[in-house]
Order: C-alpha cells, then sequence, then structure tokens
C-alpha cells in the first residue's frame, strides 16, 4: 500500500523505516528543509540503534523517500499519518499544543482525491481526531476520508523493535472502510498473533495517555518507597524484587532514581490532569506523581550536597549520564538537566560526558565542560555522579577513577553499582533508597 508520513521526528521517521520494511511504499514528508536534507543524504538527525541502517535500506529498495511537497505522496497515499509534535503547551497549563497537527490537517486537506484513511499518530487529547476530520472538511468538502487514531508506544532506544513486536497495536474508528485499510497496513503484525485493540476514537486517544500515566505512577511509587527506606534503613531494590516478583504488580518500571523525564510522561501526565480538570474529574493519583517526580529531582540535589559535606559551592563534579534513559539523545525534562542547573547555580563546575546527548546537552547547559568519556570527567573532580545508566558506566575501572578524583566520592542515582563493592575499594558511596540518605 503507498502512505504518506507528515513529520520527520522521532515517530514519524521510526513508523516510516519500518512501514517500508513491510514492503509499503513510504513518503515522509516535513516542511523543515535541512532534516529532509540530511534524510536524503542517508544520514538520520535523530539517535535510535538501528534506525540509520533500516532508513537507508528502504531507501535503497526505493521503498522510502522524503520530500518537503506534499504532491505526489499525499494524493496517492491510502493512508496518511500525522506523526507532528505536540509539545507542552508554552503557556505553562498542561495543554498539548495542538497547532502542528492542526496545520498538518489543513495542509493535506487539497491534496485528497480517492478514499483515503487519516490517522492520527501523534500523542494528542481525547477530541483531537474530531477536530482534524471538522478542518479537513472544512478545507475541501469534497474529500472522501476518515480519520482514526493509532497512538504509538515506541521507548526510545528499543523503538524498532516495539514497531515490529509490539505488546499491542490500538486503533480507534468508527468506520468499517478504514478498518478494513488499517488491518491491511498492519498485516504483518497480524501473522505474528500481535494483540489488537480495535476501539472508538476517543477511547484510543485515552489509552495512550492512560498508559504513560500509569508507568509514570510506578515510577514516582517506587521512588517514595526509596525516600522511605532512606528514613528506616531498608532496601528499596529488594522491596522492589519482592512486590516486581508479584504477577499483579510487575517488576518493570521499578526502579528508584532521580525520577522520569524525556518526551512523554512529563507532558502525557500534564495533559491527562488537564483533561479531567477540563471536565469536572479529580485526578488526585496523576497529580501527585507530577508532584512527587519534581520533588525527587530536588532531593537528589540534595543528595549530593549533603554527600559533598553541605555545600557544592567551589565544588568539581563529574557527572556520567545526560539523557533521559540510555540508547537516546533526549535530554528533554531529563533529571539531570533540572540538577545540574541546581548544582550550578550554588556555584558548582560540572564536567560531563554521555555517549550520546552532549550536543543536545550543550545546546541548554552552556556552562559545562563536556569530556571525551567518563575519565576524563573524572581528571581531578571533588565526586563522581552517575546520572543515566548507560551501558558503559555499568564496569568503570573504579580503581583508576579514585586515581583521577580529589576525593573518593560516588554518588550512585540509578543504584548501578553493589554498594559494598564499591565501598571496599575505599569510596565514600551514596544511592538511591538503600540505606541512610547521608
Amino acid at each position: 500500500m503507498k502512505i504518506a508520513i507528515i513529520g520527520t521526528g522521532y515517530v514519524g521517521l521510526v513508523s516510516g523505516a519500518c512501514f517500508a520494511e513491510f514492503g509499503h511504499e513510504v513518503t515522509c514528508i516535513d516542511k523543515d528543509e535541512a532534516k529532509i536534507g540530511i534524510l536524503k543524504q542517508g544520514e538520520i538527525p535523530i539517535y535510535e540503534p538501528g534506525l540509520e541502517f533500516l532508513v537507508q535500506k528502504n531507501v535503497k529498495a526505493g521503498r522510502l523517500v522524503f520530500s518537503t511537497d506534499f504532491s505526489p505522496g499525499v494524493p496517492e497515499a491510502q493512508v496518511i499519518f500525522v506523526a507532528v509534535g505536540t509539545p507542552a503547551s508554552r503557556r505553562g497549563d498542561g495543554y498539548a499544543d495542538l497547532s502542528y497537527v492542526y496545520e498538518a490537517a489543513q495542509q493535506l486537506a487539497p491534496y485528497l482525491q480517492d478514499y483515503t484513511v487519516v490517522v492520527n499518530k501523534s500523542t494528542v487529547p481525547v477530541g483531537t481526531a474530531r477536530q482534524v476530520a471538522r478542518l479537513i472538511t472544512a478545507a475541501n468538502s469534497k474529500a472522501d476520508f476518515d480519520v482514526a487514531s493509532n497512538p504509538e508506544f515506541l521507548r526510545e532506544g528499543a523503538a524498532i523493535r516495539d514497531f515490529m513486536h509490539p505488546d499491542r497495536v490500538v486503533i480507534g474508528l468508527d468506520s468499517a472502510r478504514a478498518e478494513e485499510v488499517l488491518k491491511a497496513i498492519y498485516r504483518p503484525l497480524y501473522l505474528l498473533e500481535t494483540p489488537f485493540v480495535i476501539t472508538g476514537i476517543e477511547t484510543s486517544e485515552l489509552i495512550k495517555y492512560a498508559a504513560n500515566a500509569f508507568l509514570a505512577t510506578k515510577i514516582s511509587f517506587i521512588n517514595e518507597l526509596a525516600n522511605i527506606c532512606e528514613e528506616i534503613g531498608a532496601d528499596v531494590q529488594d522491596v522492589a524484587r519482592g512486590i516486581g516478583l508479584d504477577g499483579r504488580i510487575g517488576k518493570k518500571f521499578l526502579h528508584a532514581g532521580p525520577g522520569y523525564g524525556g518526551s512523554c510522561f512529563p507532558k502525557d501526565t500534564h495533559a491527562l490532569l488537564r483533561i479531567a480538570q477540563e471536565h469536572g474529574v479529580a485526578s488526585r493519583i496523576v497529580e501527585a506523581v507530577i508532584e512527587v517526580n519534581a520533588a525527587q529531582k530536588a532531593r537528589m540535589a540534595r543528595k549530593i550536597r549533603i554527600a559533598l559535606g553541605g555545600s557544592e559551592a567551589g565544588k568539581t563534579l563529574a557527572v556520567l549520564g545526560l539523557a533521559f534513559k540510555p540508547e537516546t539523545d533526549d535530554i528533554r525534562d531529563a533529571p539531570a538537566l533540572t540538577i545540574i542547573s541546581t548544582l550550578l547555580e550554588h556555584g558548582a563546575v560540572i564536567r560531563a560526558h554521555d555517549p550520546a546527548a552532549m550536543r543536545e546537552a550543550a545546546k541548554v547547559l552552556a556552562d559545562v565542560k563536556y569530556c571525551a568519556n567518563a575519565y576524563e570527567a573524572c581528571e581531578g573532580a571533588d565526586a563522581l555522579i552517575l546520572m543515566t545508566e548507560w551501558n558503559e558506566y555499568r564496569a568503570l575501572d573504579l580503581d583508576r577513577i579514585k586515581t583521577l578524583l580529589n576525593e573518593p566520592i560516588f554518588i550512585d542515582l540509578r543504584n548501578v553499582y553493589p554498594a559494598d563493592m564499591v565501598r571496599e575499594k575505599g569510596f565514600r558511596y551514596h544511592s538511591v533508597g538503600r540505606g541512610a540518605m547521608v
């Protein structure tokens, strides 16, 4: 089938490459000429393992093309996926900014010819698909189309696997005609017996927010338990294992740390809270999740301060990890950014390293010294802070690091290392939820 994808950001580019891998003919469209130019040269503008190979493979096969123009990609498409960004509103009121979604709907409308299914792939509030349909009809009253919702569930760092082997595919629609088209698009996943949730449009739109809010809740819950553990001398990792072995709870997203970040959880929890408020419904759990997450980042800054003897002023700190999670260069709402900003404001000097995110971090943290590797970051530092659990940080040469640091202080905000092992190396070791905060 012929597919057009509006937007070549994270979701659009991954989806386009994967649909092409399924054998469909895909045109990815973006008004950003520089980005399209990069993609046409065989490079990709984001960091995602395996994506560059998949893009190059399908471009070479002629199944994947990139363009800044809506024609001929949109008129020939049987399905158009809208995968533009929906960032948090600049008003700071919790609304998702839908201006890019609505702009895409208005721009594609005049190009619609034969029957087309327009699919919201972007994460959008309930009611957005209906509004997209109204905008398309207003711009092209003769258009023969249906609008559907098909939220993405792609984890950064594992997006290709998540697309090719998803836990489920959620499709919201109210047209049997559109259902048949989308089932044909996703037929390769039917052959793998992937669970499909075919539901109404509003339900589909809510599922994505509900999923992300629930996962964020698990993270905030285990972080609150970690704080309790520090007060009573318990070990949060054992607590997490003890409850995670219960099949009703599960072990995923029960890793204590500095809080959640990224492009989804912060934005989507705020948006879900706003949806509830607009409809006069209390959402106290989601509200608490947001508050706990903000407090956890502040607590981590305080933890570092205590580990340094009460003040970070004048201290040089080695920070390992800037992205909100491993295997991505995404720094949006990353705990490291909030914590580093606080440390800088209190007079600390930061030497940092991240395998993928330093270029992005430098755009917002100009006063940080970016280093070639973890060991360079530790040279002359008064403490080492592990912020993001990249694999290359899991087996550091602790003896070497100890010789590089001015003081043998190791602050592990991801609980990567066994406390006894690090302390046996002569470090003053601090982690999250494994014994007293000091």
